[in-house]
Order: structure tokens, then sequence, then C-alpha cells
């Protein structure tokens, strides 16, 4: 048992270092390069190498190893990770006003990751094929276009899943590690002294001789450890066990390896700057190494890439976007899915990026700004988490947040210097999302009120309707209504205007619970509210789909037998007409229309059958 035991683990972690360390996995391709940008003016002198490898070392122990491996994962909601996660874990157990200050900060966490990641599969894949510089300067030229083509390539096989590719992952990304590592160690022995750099008194020396300059300097270090919210996003697939095991056995060794190795090379040969990753190969290896950076960092694209549509959905069923067309790739595998609308709007997003600004180390001065903002915002979710709901001691807990952010918020602050050098395009797409997200939810909430400002009592109709009945149709008639207790619209409409019911009618409300999963015992619970009428309420968790097909079948155990092809789905759609208001006021109001036209209906939403679903309109006034 032992051994099998033993044997789940290894393949878990495999795994995980295929899928979870692809971004951080491949920041050693630009990281110390751009560190020694003109931007700083810093020659390649063994003082500021030493600097820039012990900031970047004990950057990856303290940020990485120490703040998210040890403490950040242990805030999970039934295995799951990643900001939304967090924001709905810090919003229990307070106040109302509190919740929502948590909320907008989470989702502005969530607005910066959408920002962040047009960068990424950019800066990435570039920076790989930019390693056709070193092996032929005369294929320069035709370093954007074979970048859109992997990246057009990338994107194009989306809609297969990435199940099959999935395989591959693991061996290419041990490899590229493997690589990392030995790559780096035959550097080191040929110059040990660069080991000198582990310790901190470097880092200090650093800020202390340069000041100002070295604090600039901190927007390009930051860049080791942009892919460490990938850690803590994919947390539910993989497990807290088998990303420490990974990270500490294999990653974290690897490019400190590699690092140092860089800079060992540096000490030897300054000239080498320009960039120290492919040189750090002898010849015959710089096409190998130019191919297996380009599949590691398109496997860094990808793992983003899933993240978007991880995300996505989790905002979706919590209300935060409109619906959209969600297709599960894999039978087996539940995080597998693709969103199409997502997919090709990145896409887009991804090829302007790279055409605009042309090279890696002009995307670096973008690159960093939100991922160190979303950085404060887990430090200060995180500290809310543990001092409401584990109830750590107050003291200990300012302690705590105070060091965290005495880390996250220096970093922050010199890429928000970048701002004007690129650092505007994340922030402006973060802000984008956050507006559409924060009007998505606002304005559910606001036209759910007008909708039910009649004030009419479920019950007391269902009495009214039982004494007095309007004419009776046989079949079953499902109501769709967004809230228990609540009386649907539909049902409203079609008793004003048809005067009829069926012999059955099941008023359903599907609820997205805060948690990843609802077990099956409490999926579905029946409320008999007269002979003819009963409440069906569905709980789904935030990354489950619902199914009406499931739910039917759920029924059918709890002794309410019902068929599909049988039953007819009223729904409502709701035309809205604005009214006069500020012009402020109306831009958010027309963006909202314009989400609620484009969002996915309840019956595409639900794989409700097409010529089963009768759809009435209303008119709501906000």
């Amino acid at each position: 048992m032992n051994t099998e035991r033993k044997q789940s683990l290894l393949a878990i972690t495999l795994s995980t270092i295929g899928i979870v360390f692809g971004d951080i996995g491949t920041s050693s391709l630009y990281t110390l390069r751009e560190c020694f940008s003109s931007h700083y003016a810093l020659d390649v002198r063994p003082d500021v190498v030493f600097g820039f490898l012990s900031l970047i070392f004990w950057l990856l122990v303290l940020s990485v190893s120490l703040k998210y491996l040890t403490f950040v994962m242990r805030a999970d909601n039934a295995g799951e990770g990643g900001i939304l996660t967090l924001m709905l874990l810090s919003g229990r157990n307070t106040s109302e006003r509190i919740t929502a200050k948590l909320v907008t900060i989470g989702l502005i966490g969530a607005s910066f990751f959408y920002g962040e990641v047009v960068i990424t599969p950019a800066m990435s894949v570039m920076s790989a094929i930019e390693g056709l510089e070193i092996i032929a300067p005369s294929l320069q030229h035709y370093i954007l276009p074979c970048s859109i083509a992997v990246l057009t390539l990338l994107f194009a096989i989306q809609k297969k899943g990435t199940a099959k590719v999935g395989k591959l992952f693991a061996p290419v990304m041990l490899i590229w590690f493997l690589t990392l590592g030995v790559l780096g160690l035959r550097s080191i022995i040929a110059n040990p002294e660069v080991l000198n750099a582990l310790h901190p008194k470097w880092a200090v020396t650093f800020f202390i001789n340069y000041k100002i300059v070295s604090f600039f300097a901190l927007g390009s270090v930051v860049l080791a450890v942009t892919g460490v919210e990938a850690l803590y996003t994919d947390m539910g697939h993989f497990g807290k066990r088998s990303i420490r095991l990974g990270w500490f056995i294999l990653v974290f060794p690897s490019l400190v390896l590699n690092y140092f190795g860089q800079g060992a090379l540096l000490l030897k040969n300054p000239e080498a700057v320009r960039n120290p990753f492919f040189l750090l190969a002898p010849d015959w290896a710089m096409i190998p190494l130019l191919i297996l950076a380009t599949l590691a960092t398109v496997i860094a694209s990808q793992a983003v890439i899933s993240g978007v549509f991880s995300l996505t959905r989790q905002a979706v069923h919590l209300g935060y976007l409109p619906p959209m067309r969600i297709i599960n790739t894999s039978e087996i595998e539940a995080g597998q899915i693709y969103i199409p609308i997502i997919n090709w709007l990145l896409y887009i997003a991804v090829v302007f990026v790279i055409l605009g600004f042309g090279h890696s180390s002009n995307l670096a001065n973008a690159y960093g700004i939100a991922v160190t903002g979303t950085m404060v915002i887990t430090s200060v979710l995180f500290c809310t988490v543990i001092f409401k709901n584990w109830h750590w001691h107050r003291l200990v807990v300012i302690v705590l947040l105070l060091l965290l952010l005495s880390i996250d918020i220096p970093l922050f602050a010199a890429n928000a210097l970048k701002f004007f050098s690129g650092g505007w395009l994340p922030l402006m797409l973060g802000l984008v999302m956050f507006t559409i997200m924060t009007t998505w939810k606002n304005g559910q909430v606001c036209l759910l009120r007008r909708m039910h400002e009649h004030g009419n009592s479920l019950n007391a109709m269902i009495t009214s309707l039982e004494k007095s009945p309007p004419m009776s149709v046989p079949g079953t008639a499902v109501y769709m209504s967004r809230a228990a207790n609540v009386i649907p619209c539909a049902l409203l409409c079609n008793l004003k205007h048809n005067k009829v019911l069926h012999e059955r009618i099941l008023l359903l409300t599907l609820h997205t619970e805060d948690t990843p999963y609802v077990h099956n015992i409490r999926r579905v619970t029946i409320k008999k509210l007269s002979p003819t009428f009963f409440q069906i309420c569905a709980r789904y968790g935030f990354k489950e789909t619902p199914n009406v097909e499931e739910i039917f079948y759920r029924c059918g155990l709890e002794d309410l037998s019902c068929q599909v092809i049988e039953t007819s789905f009223f729904m409502s759609y709701e035309s809205i007409f604005l009214t006069k208001r500020p012009w402020y006021l109306s831009f958010r109001s027309k963006l909202f229309i314009l989400l609620k036209r484009n969002a996915l209906r309840a019956s595409d939403q639900f794989e409700i059958p097409p010529n089963r679903v009768i759809e009435l309109s209303i008119q709501v006034r906000i």
C-alpha cells in the first residue's frame, strides 16, 4: 500500500512539474538579462552580479518557499486555491460592510491576473525564439513571425483540449529543469566564487551602494517570481504536497543553479550579458536548447491559458461575469475546459502586444506590475483569513502582515515606476475587466430587485391558485427562478396572458455555493408546496457546471420522476430599458445591457433541448 501511495505521489508530482511550474520555470530565460538592462546603467561587475543573484535567491526563498508554499497554501477551500477562493474565505465571519470591501479587493486581484496574462505568453515565447539571434544574427527578422506562428498554433489547438498534449508536458518540463540545472552547474564549477552570492549581505550591500538605482532594479528582479500565483491557483488540481515536493526537490534547485550559472558566466565574460541564458550552452547545444526552450515556453503559456479558463468559470458561476459557452474537453478531468470567446480574445490581445512591443526586453517594462499588485492583495486577504477564520492572535497577524508587505510593497512600487514605459497595459486591461465584473454583478442585483418589487408572496399565490385554479393542461412545467421563495416572472407572465397551468409545476432554483464542489447528497433538495407546486433547489460548487439532466436524475431518486423530453421549460428574457440618468451612470447601464444581450441563454447554459423551451419576454426599466 505504501509503495502504491509513493508511486501515485510521484506521478502527481511529475504532472505538477509539467503544468504548474511552467511560468516561473521559464523566467530564467530573461530575468538576469533584464537586470542588466541599460535603464539602470549598471556595469557587469562582481559586486553587481553578486547583488542581483543574492536578491533573486532570497526572493525565491522568501516569496515562493516561505510566503506561498509555507503560509498561503494553508488557506484552501476544500483543497482549492486562487485569488477568488481567498476572497471567499476572507469574507466569512466578517460584517457585511467589511465583506463588500474584501470582495472589491479580491476582484481587483482577479482583474490584475487578466491584465498580466496577456503579456505572459508573448514574453515567454519571444524570449525563447530570440535565441535565433545568438545562433544566426541574420535570422533576427524572423523572430516576430515565428512567435506569432507558435502562439497561433497554441491557441488553435485549445478546442482539442489539453489531455493529449498534457501527456508530453511532464517529460518535457522534467528535461527542461534538468537542463537548467546541468547548464548552471557546468558554469558554476568553472567559476565557483559565484556561490558567495548566497549570503544575504550582498543584497544589502547592493542597496547601500546603489541606492535609488537598486530600487528601480527590483522591477527586473521580480521577473524571477512572476509565476508564483500559479502555484496557489493550481493547488486544487494537484494538492499542496505534490507542489511543495516538485518545488523543493527539482524546480527550486534547478532555477538557483541556472541563475548562479549565468552569474558565473558574466563574471568570466561580461559580454555575455546580451543573452546569458543561451550563451551558457556550448555551440553544439544551441539549436536543441532553442527547441527545448520554445517547447517549455509554450507549456508555460498553456498553463496560463488554462488558468484564465478556470478563473473565468469561477467568475461566471459566482455571478461576476455573464454566462458564456464553457466546453468540457475531458470526460474525466473536470478542470480541462475550453471557453471559445476568452480563447480568441486573449489570442488577439497577445498578437497585438507582440506587434506593439516588438521585443521581449520592451515587454519586460510592462511585466510585473499586475503580478506584484496581486501579491500585495494576496497578503492582505490571507492575513484576514488567519485572523477571522483561524483566530490567530491579533499581534501575530499584524507582525506577519507587516513582514509580508515589507517584501510585496517595495516590489509593487518598483514595478509601478514602469507605468509609462508599458506598465499601463496590464493595468488598463485589469481596469476593463474590473469594470465588466462589477457592472455585471451590480446590474444583476438591480435587475432582480426591479423584477421582484411587486412584493407578491409565493405561498399566498400558490394558496390562491389551489383554491381557484385556472385551466389545467397535462404535463410538467419547469419555471426557472434566480431566487428561492420568489414568484418566477415567467409564471406571472404565463398566468396573465395564457391563463393556464400545467398539472405539475416545478420551481427550479440553481444556487452556486462558495465551495468548489458540492457532494451529491446535498445536490438537490425538494420541497412540496402544494399538490401541484414543487420547489427544487439544486446546489453546485463554483467549479462545477449545472446540468438539468443530472438534476432530473437526482429528483427521480427522491421519488419525483421527471423526463426532460416530456417537460416544458418556461424562462423569462428581460428586455431592459434605461430610465433618465446622469451620463456617468448611463455608461455602466449601457455596458450591462450589452453584456446581457450577448450572454449565453439559460437554455444553452444548462443544455436544455431547444424544442422544450418557452421563452417569455419581459420589459424591465432600470
